[in-house]
Parts: structure tokens; sequence; C-alpha cells
């Protein structure tokens, strides 16, 4: 069974199918004037969509490393270069075949490819489904910092196939656990009563719905990006070892730490926030202790998020909301709740 989540853009409106079998979707997502579609994915992915492709339809396989190592202008480099070997031009079409990771990538390429050509994302893993292939953000990673260069693209479709998920290893589905417990947040929604299907979906049409009032990011939507500052420089500063949906994890706790300190919540709002991440989800909220406060805080100063001094989104009496030029002693009192050195 599947489902159709609408998001509403105007003219840039598309469908993401969500649920079991959505991938039986993809051939009426792709409009009729394609003639070529590069496969933009990664070594290792078990699903194979030429059976889904409309016949007749010329398709060319790009194959980028995995890793936020290939998160990289040279990654977007090589894959405009096999674009014109396979003679990709305007009216054709990108698919981001994978995880965030991809579609990020392929977003991207897309975006730049000719100005902009058509894409749908193939998403194959649980962080994918939920976050990253919705919305149209797409972005690689440069030595200042993740996600600073990038474009707003939007593509054609989203198929989220939740057969997928029986596919990976526990460590992509703690990511997307990571993700998800976000929408606990952002709502006040019971998720925990959903199926795993109707918990997906619903995580979607959340997505859906803020995307909708908030295309680029300049209200409504960066509270999609609850426990990302930290995240993202917790990502940085373990060059990767620790990945996004964990690293997400921490960044909720550590947030939560923080509007506490800043007098935004109370103690049992904190407890809540370790109920769903640690005790449903079963995910760690520890940092390394090679990891050092100072250079977390200089990561946090650089986010692309930051406007003025450091930016949070951040728990209140009224809900999440974007909280800028947040004082360092505040940031301190978070990090030795953490127990960060």
């Amino acid at each position: 069974m599947t489902s159709r989540v609408r998001v509403k853009l105007d003219e840039r409106s598309y469908d993401v199918v969500v649920g079991s079998g959505a991938i039986g979707e993809l051939g009426s997502m792709i409009p009729d004037d394609v003639k070529r579609v590069a496969i933009v994915t990664q070594a290792g992915i078990p699903i194979d969509i030429q059976p889904h492709l409309p016949k007749g339809l010329a398709a060319s396989r790009h194959v980028i490393g995995n890793g936020e190592g290939y998160k990289t202008l040279a990654t977007v480099e090589r894959l405009a270069e096999e674009f014109a070997v396979a003679g990709m031009t305007r009216s054709d079409l990108v698919i981001g075949l994978g995880g965030g990771m991809v579609t990020d990538v392929a977003g991207f390429a897309a975006a730049t490819w000719h100005r902009g050509v058509r894409i749908i994302h193939v998403s194959t893993t649980l962080v994918g489904i939920i976050d990253a292939a919705i919305g149209g953000k797409t972005g690689v990673n440069i030595a200042a910092g993740k996600n600073l260069v990038g474009a707003f693209w939007q593509p054609n479709g989203v198929i989220c196939d939740t057969d997928h998920l029986a596919t990976l290893p526990e460590r992509e589905l703690r990511c997307g656990h990571g993700e998800m417990a976000k929408y606990h947040f952002l709502t006040g929604d019971d998720l925990l009563s959903l199926s795993l299907d109707a918990r997906v979906a619903r995580c979607v049409q959340i997505k859906a719905d803020i995307v909708a009032l908030d295309e680029r990011e300049v209200g409504r939507r960066a509270l999609l990006n609850y426990g990302h500052t930290f995240g993202h420089a917790l990502e940085t500063a373990t060059d990767f070892v620790i990945a996004h949906g964990e690293a997400v994890a921490v960044g909720m706790m550590f947030e939560a730490h923080l509007a506490r300190a800043m007098g935004r919540i109370g103690d049992e709002r904190v407890r809540e926030h370790h109920e769903v991440i640690v005790g449903h989800y079963g995910l760690s909220i520890e940092v390394p202790r090679t990891v050092k406060r100072e250079r977390l805080i200089d990561l946090m100063r650089h986010d692309k998020k930051a406007v003025n001094g450091l930016t949070f989104v951040l728990d209140g009496p009224n809900g999440m909301e974007p909280v800028r030029d947040v004082s360092e002693a505040a940031v301190h009192t978070a990090l030795d709740a953490l127990s960060v050195p």
C-alpha cells in the first residue's frame, strides 16, 4: 500500500509516494519529453530501477563514492563531465538513487547542469525518506563546514519505498531514528502509537507542510534544523565518524539542555527528550572524549544558519523557534550537562 503526499509549491509542486511498493510509481513521474536519464547512485545499493523506467529511455549510471569525504565540489564536477559524455541535455532527467548524501549531491549536480535539469529522488534510507530527499535543499561540504555550498532545487517527485528499509544495516536505521525523533518534538504528535509505515508517512507530511510554507528557509522551515547546529559541528569535529542522524540525536539533547539553561523549558521537558531519544530509539547522546568544546563552539559559529552570533532552534513556551545571539555562557552550561571536555 502506498500513499501520496503533495508538496505544494505552486508550479513547482510535486508528489512524494510513500509506502511498500512505491518504486512501482517511478515511471509515472518521468515526463514524456525525457529522452535520457542519468542515474546517480553508490556501489552496494541493491535496488534495480531499470525495470521501472519507460521503455526506450536511454539510461546512464554514475557511481559516486561512499562517505561524506565524497560529498564535494570535485564529485559534482566529475558528474558534470560524465553527464556531458552521456549527452545529457536540458530536457533530460537525473535520478538520485540512494540515501541523503546521494540526493544532496545528485540534486546539486542537477541544479547546476545546464543551469538546472529535472530530477527525481528514489530514497533508499530512513534519513532520506523522512528528510533529505524532500524539500529541494541540495549541497556539498567544504573544509569550513557541512553543506555550505548548495542550491534550492525542487525535484519532480520523490519515491520513498519502505520495503527498502529492510535492506538497511542497523547503523543506517539508527541514523534514520535520529531524524525521526526530531518530528516528535516539532508537532507534539503521538508518533509512537503509529506503525512504521504510518509514522514515516506522517513525518513526510510534516516536512511537506513546512516546506510548502517556507521553501527557502527564511522562517518556519528553520525548525527542521532542530538538533542540527550542534549535530553538524559534531559530525565535522569527528571527521564524520559520527554519522548525521547519530549526531542530530546528540544535538537535540544538547539543545534541550541549552533551552533549560536559558530558562525556556524545565526539567520535565528535558526528561521527555531523553525518554524519546535514548529510551525509545536507543540512541547515544555521548560526545567522544577526543572532541573538545572549543572546536564545537567554533564550528557552530560558522554554521550556515548563524546570522547574529550563535544561532539555534530551541524549544520553549511557544514551541520550537530559531534563537539568535545565544550567549556562550549558556552554551557552556549545556556542554557541561553533556560532559563535553
